[in-house]
């Protein structure tokens, strides 16, 4: 026997409410976490259709061939931006409404491999080793109620399918622990002259990648503590008594970046021809989960890693795509999004999205049930980082950028903030502004 998952009832109750109302087939999203012995499913979502498809799939001549794998795909990452640290897709499920032949089972198979490339390609960091990098489908056909659930190796594309056994049970994740931490960020990003070809976005994620590098170097104190890699995470904690329902943990991270260089390392100057830079500063609020079935420490490190730059990258990212499909204008000030928490019913863990400052509190909660297909409440919707107020001033002065860590620092921004912005200024960097931003993050082009 393969893996072994278990699964939030919740999950099975969902999934059997679906209705396939005389289409062939209705899939979806699996999400939760893995571990070395076992995967945590905690919550199904279905692939909304598309309008046009809506009306052929309910077509009598409608197959089971007209999976759109794209739009499934795209799914999948927009999903994946709304999960924090801890939470990843761990598959796909479809309903069918007779057993699925050979060909599609091939079609299931591209799906799982496409959606997990489709995930990773924007992120930061990279997979280990020791990860687990099986992920499941589950097929259930509505009129034997047949279940099936096999796993795919999505590191090897010739894996062929393993079984798996799906095991339900009752509040999986209502005694989850959950990490959290505010993290600031300086980042400097010189765009350099002689790759004009390259995007703007291009380029900020060259320089996210950099900066990655010092938070996965990082030391994090769980508690105010460091603690071993492979201790137990709840190693030293009280456990409840008299109490049935178990008692979530919470622990606050504080993350210490290593500086560039150290007297190991010769330093070098390096010349570099700018056609202008970016600065991303401020503070990133970031919260990652893990099982409470005997958690590592090394575990829940990785899930805040990747919770602070996932945060970063996708922002920068939803930016970017605003500026293209809304044709915004170029101006000097740009927002970045901001960070809104929900929690997700029965259970102790907070799902997330991202809202621009003219974004009201419907238009959120439409997407959180666009996206997951499930209701939520407005009243639940819990902003990371406020935006009352802004005020934003600048100064442009012209000098060479540093190239040690020596040299003093721009001023920090008076608020809790973060702030991105662009220096356009041919031949050179010029050392720029303060900006202030009191709620989040701001994005700022400075054009010549």
């Amino acid at each position: 026997m393969g893996r072994t998952y278990i699964v939030e009832e919740t999950v099975g109750q969902y999934i059997s409410s679906i209705n396939l109302q005389g289409k062939p087939f209705v899939s979806g999203l699996l999400i939760g976490q893995c571990s070395s012995q076992k995967d945590y499913v905690i919550l199904a979502t279905r692939t909304p259709p598309k309008e046009e498809q809506n009306e052929n799939l309910k077509h009598p001549k409608a197959k089971l061939d007209t999976l759109d794998e794209e739009w499934a795909t795209e799914h999948a990452s927009q999903v994946s931006r709304m999960l924090p640290g801890g939470l990843v897709v761990l598959g796909i499920f479809i309903i069918t409404a007779l057993e699925a032949a050979d060909d599609f089972q091939n079609a299931l198979r591209r799906l799982i491999f496409s959606v997990e490339k489709s995930i990773n390609r924007k992120r930061l960091w990279t997979v280990t080793e020791e990860e687990i990098s099986e992920r499941v489908i589950l097929h259930i056909c509505s009129s034997t109620k047949k279940l099936s659930c096999r796993t795919y190796d999505v590191h090897d594309p010739k894996s062929s399918a393993r079984p798996a056994e799906w095991k339900y049970q009752n509040r999986v994740s209502t005694s989850w622990l959950s990490l959290e931490c505010t993290v600031h960020i300086n980042i400097h990003i010189p765009l350099s002259a002689t790759s004009v070809s390259y995007t703007l976005e291009k380029n900020t994620k060259s320089g996210l990648t950099r900066w990655a590098k010092q938070i996965e170097n990082g030391v994090y104190l769980i508690n105010g503590q460091v603690k071993g890699e492979d201790c137990d995470l709840l190693e030293g904690q009280k456990k409840s008594r008299g109490n049935t329902q178990a008692t979530a943990h919470s622990f606050d991270v504080q993350v210490l970046t290593q500086l560039p260089l150290n007297s190991d390392h010769r330093s070098t100057a390096t010349v570099q021809i700018c056609s202008g830079s970016v600065n991303l500063w401020g503070d990133v609020k970031c919260r990652a989960y893990i099982h409470s079935n005997r958690p590592k420490v090394k575990d829940a490190v990785q899930a805040v890693k990747r919770d602070i730059l996932n945060t970063v990258a996708d922002r920068c990212e939803i930016l970017f795509e605003d500026l293209i499909l809304n044709e915004i204008p170029e101006k000097k000030n740009y927002e970045l999004p901001q960070r809104v928490f929900v929690p997700l019913p029965g259970s102790a863990i907070m799902l997330c999205d991202y809202k621009f400052g003219d974004e009201s509190a419907e238009e959120i909660r439409d997407h959180f049930s666009e996206m997951l297909d499930h209701e939520i409440q407005i009243e639940d919707l819990e902003i990371s980082e406020e935006i009352n107020t802004a005020c934003v001033t600048s100064s442009v002065k012209s000098e060479v950028a540093p190239t040690n860590t020596g040299g003093e620092q721009p001023e920090p921004p008076s608020k809790t903030t973060v702030g991105l912005k662009i220096k356009q200024n041919i031949g050179a960097i010029a050392a720029l502004t303060v900006a202030v931003l009191a709620a989040g993050i701001s994005f700022h082009y400075f054009s010549d």
